[in-house]
């Protein structure tokens, strides 16, 4: 593993530093693997006032971490003036990037985060915003602990306290990661006090090959991702393990709340739009129609993922329905028919179009390119470098980009926010910079929706004007794949590709 900046959970923003801060932390509430919210230190809850106050109980047997900083250096009890401290720490914005997801809470009460008294917590926002439960499922509302914070301050990064099944012992920076069991915890498994492991160690190795082959020499328990495997080595053309390997290791996969696509900037007040054949609808949808998704992810991906002929909403979510979202299949004949609509009959006079993206897309892209070019339609590759891409797309410089989205909680909002007017980049993650002004009133409607299926039937709806309109290309679903050594049980998989290890064991190979 690589790329872990911070075990603060104010920092729990990229994948690395939410696996390492999901081992050390609790927060109110959690994701089952079923992405059902349940109690983690609220033992229940109760959502009043018009859907506008939420009410959570508190155990009253969960210790922080033994520290030196606390009275003779055990761990005191969580209170309700933790959650306090911890969540109006978030609205600083040079603490986290969070502070967006509290928006909506209300400022004007005298307390937005306010103690009932020890066991009691409330939360006040301004107007009823269902999907707020699953935010708090995020690892950025842990619980942490002031006296500690306030005495390490920026070193708090890589001294975590926290009330997790593990503790903190050891971090060498880019080298390896430590931590032990804390004895202390407050689940249990029966009459079984969790974890079960005695310590976890996490290592960063950036080549990709040697942590591969370390795995499969014993040295390693767990690979996670299709990139971090040589999918030749050990998979067969279908995607599943090889026979040879099936005595050693396990592979678990299951649907990623993760949407690959690309992405068109559409916004005509910019200059480089204006001229730009992208700004043309029909464009846009010849080159939906125009290669061929099924393939993609057979040949590139072995079948690991899903064809994006749906919408952008993937399976997993409830409002996902192949039936009901008629997204774009492979269709030459159509693209043939829409570039002859815009007044480029077999692509004749159709400007080159730059695709930017990073090399670890390069073949993906490259595929594309090849297949576009069969209906006349010309892409050139602009490979960038990862952070250097992300700066341009949310700054608005380059037209056609390829991007993905990984579901930060469970609604379907989530994914639909990149398209909402008001989340314009630079500040935003409208990256598009797509306006509808009937998505934005059904995008609105959906977040005071209490009725499910109304509120799905709102999503889906959007999910078709997206569609229709193409600010983006769909490309696939993604699936999360891991590698797991035989002798380790009790690890789960969920669609948000969250690793949690209280649960597992480990016997003797």
């Amino acid at each position: 593993m690589a790329g872990i900046s911070s075990l603060d959970p104010a920092a729990a923003k990229n994948f690395e530093n939410i696996w390492a801060i999901n081992q050390l932390y609790n927060g109110l509430v959690e994701m089952d693997d079923s992405l059902n919210v349940k109690p983690s230190i609220a033992t229940s809850w109760e959502i009043v006032n018009n859907g506008k106050t939420y009410i959570f109980h508190l155990r009253n047997d969960v210790f922080f971490h033994d520290h030196k900083y606390f009275e003779n250096g055990k761990g005191r009890k969580v209170s309700a003036n933790d959650f306090v401290y911890s969540f109006n720490r978030l609205l600083d914005p040079k603490v986290s990037s969070a502070t967006s997801l509290l928006s909506n809470i209300n400022n004007e009460h005298q307390n937005a985060f306010e103690a009932i008294n020890d066991s009691t917590f409330a939360i006040h926002l301004e107007k009823p915003f269902t999907p707020f439960l699953g935010i708090l499922t995020m690892k950025y509302f842990s619980v942490i602990p002031k006296e500690i914070v306030e005495r390490t301050g920026e070193d708090f990064r890589r001294n975590p306290v926290g009330t997790g099944p593990f503790k903190f012992k050891m971090w060498e920076e880019g080298s390896k990661l430590v931590f032990v069991k804390n004895e202390n915890y407050f689940e249990f498994e029966g009459k079984d006090r969790l974890p079960y492991l005695d310590a976890v160690s996490i290592s960063f190795i950036k080549d990709k090959e040697t942590s591969f082959l370390e795995f499969m020499e014993n040295r390693f328990d767990m690979v996670s991702g299709i990139d971090a495997i040589n999918t030749d080595q050990v998979l067969t053309p279908e995607g599943v393990l090889k026979d040879v390997h099936k005595e050693k290791i396990v592979m678990q996969t299951q649907p990623f709340l993760k949407t690959d696509y690309l992405g068109f900037l559409i916004d005509e007040k910019l200059p480089s739009v204006k001229n730009s054949p992208l700004r043309l609808k029909t464009i846009r949808q010849a080159i939906n129609y125009g290669f061929d998704r099924k393939k993609m992810v057979k040949y590139l991906r072995k079948n690991l993922g899903k064809a994006a002929t749906a919408g952008f909403i993937p399976p997993g979510m409830p409002s996902f329905d192949e039936n009901k979202i008629k997204g774009y299949d492979y269709n030459p004949e159509k693209t043939k028919e829409l570039l002859f609509l815009a007044g480029f009959p077999d692509g004749k006079g159709l400007p080159e179009i730059v695709l930017a993206t990073t090399e670890q897309y390069l073949e993906l892209a490259e595929y594309i390119q090849s297949q576009l070019a069969e209906s006349g339609i010309k892409i050139k590759i602009d490979v960038q470098k990862a952070t250097v891409l992300s700066e341009n797309i949310a700054n608005a410089k380059i037209n056609f980009f390829r991007k993905s989205w990984v579901g930060d909680y469970p609604d379907e909002e989530n994914f639909l926010s990149l398209f909402y007017s008001k989340n314009w980049s630079p500040t935003g993650f409208n990256y598009t910079h797509y306006y509808n002004p009937q998505f934005d009133l059904l995008f609105e409607k959906s977040q005071h929706e209490q009725n499910d299926s109304i509120r799905h039937h709102y999503y889906q709806q959007m999910d078709q004007l997206l569609i229709d309109n193409a600010p983006i290309v769909p490309l696939y679903y993604d699936q999360v794949v891991r590698l797991v050594q035989k002798n380790i049980s009790g690890l789960s998989s969920n669609p948000m590709n969250l690793l949690t290890l209280k649960k597992v064991k480990k016997t003797n190979s």
